[in-house]
């Protein structure tokens, strides 16, 4: 590992001070090795992929004997000093052997140490240079669409798309322009295979062949009048367009990913303003509108004051209420009999 370097200038000390852990991270800086054998059609696939990377990307000239899913070897150590040295947080290795031909390994690192690792094979690719189409412009963040359940459900496509997100994910930004959504990253599923049948059916065995064929695609957008406020959109291949199949994977650390997957503590004064607090009550329906629920105390109705009517009042109560009302009026009318009728005070002329 590298160690620990003690600022001379100021300058360094910035450069030193944006490699610290921030709550908003920087967009992932990834680095592409070659190994000792890759051959034509996977050095095109890594061309490609960093095409699409730029410019947080990172290319090794050199072929490298690295082997990350081998205990015994020293890749790890390799990988945790390029990520210290680099300021990088993903890898993406090629190799092909003859057991695993045109293997393409995704690496995610934390800090500066391997989180988890994927492995798929390409089977067929097409390159951007091919597709005699327009193409986007580096640094714009794609739309990404999974169009299969099994991304949610399937802990190892779960998994891929995980890492599809990392890779192709850039700066994070509160909202984007309609028109700053250059191209579209779709993956998509084939149909599933059905497994043979073994010799050991109680063998617990993971079938990879069984699981379906990966195709991702790269589509520009077009925005086109629809004659409503709403453009009418449409795609048009871009590349590189892949088919591919999973192959091995090493799932992450719990303790490591639990560190990976905390948040930040919030602030004083984004606690003042009420950031970070949940809302109770509140929710989002399938159409997008806020929702909320008022919750009311119980109500006496036995206490609830109306407006007196004649025809509303009844019962032993009301009757007797009314009777002291005409008592009361016929002892006012009989004072008025005695004292005469009054006369009213003429006002003094000034």
């Amino acid at each position: 590992m590298l160690r620990n370097i003690k600022p001379a200038n100021a300058r360094s000390k910035r450069a030193l001070d944006a490699r610290l852990p921030k709550e908003i991270e920087d967009p992932r800086t990834t680095i592409f090795v070659r190994g000792t054998h890759t051959g034509e059609l996977l050095n095109g696939v890594m061309r490609d992929l960093m095409a699409l990377k730029r410019p947080h990307a990172i290319a090794f000239s050199k072929k490298n004997d690295i082997h990350p899913f081998d205990a015994a070897s020293t890749s790890t150590a390799s990988l945790e000093f390029w990520a210290a040295k680099n300021d990088a947080s993903m890898f993406v290795l090629g190799q092909t052997t003859k057991k695993r031909p045109h293997g393409l390994t995704f690496v995610r690192m934390f800090d500066n140490r391997v989180l988890d690792m994927l492995e798929v094979g390409v089977q067929s690719w097409v390159s951007m240079a091919d597709l005699k189409t327009p193409k986007s412009t580096p640094g714009h963040k794609p739309l990404m669409h999974f169009a299969s359940d099994l991304f949610d459900t399937n802990p190892r496509f779960a998994q891929l798309k995980s890492m599809l997100l990392a890779l192709f994910n850039g700066e994070v930004i509160d909202s984007i322009c309609l028109a700053g959504l250059e191209y579209v990253i779709s993956v998509s599923l084939g149909p599933s295979v059905p497994a043979p049948p073994t010799m050991y059916p109680n063998l617990v065995t993971e079938d990879l062949s069984a699981l379906p064929t990966i195709h991702l695609r790269t589509y520009t957008t077009r925005l086109l009048a629809s004659g409503t406020r709403t453009p009418r959109v449409e795609l048009t291949p871009m590349g590189p367009s892949l088919d591919m199949k999973l192959r091995r994977h090493t799932p992450a650390d719990p303790e490591l990913l639990k560190q990976a997957m905390r948040a930040p503590k919030l602030k004083k004064t984004d606690v003042e303003k009420g950031l970070g607090k949940k809302r109770k009550n509140i929710e989002v329906d399938e159409m997008g509108d806020l929702r909320g629920r008022v919750h009311v105390g119980k109500q006496n109705l036995d206490k609830l004051q109306t407006r007196k009517m004649k025809g509303l009042k009844g019962g032993d109560g009301d009757v007797e209420e009314q009777e002291g009302e005409d008592q009361e009026g016929e002892q006012e009318g009989e004072q008025e009999e005695q004292d005469g009728p009054k006369k009213k005070r003429r006002r003094e002329s000034t």
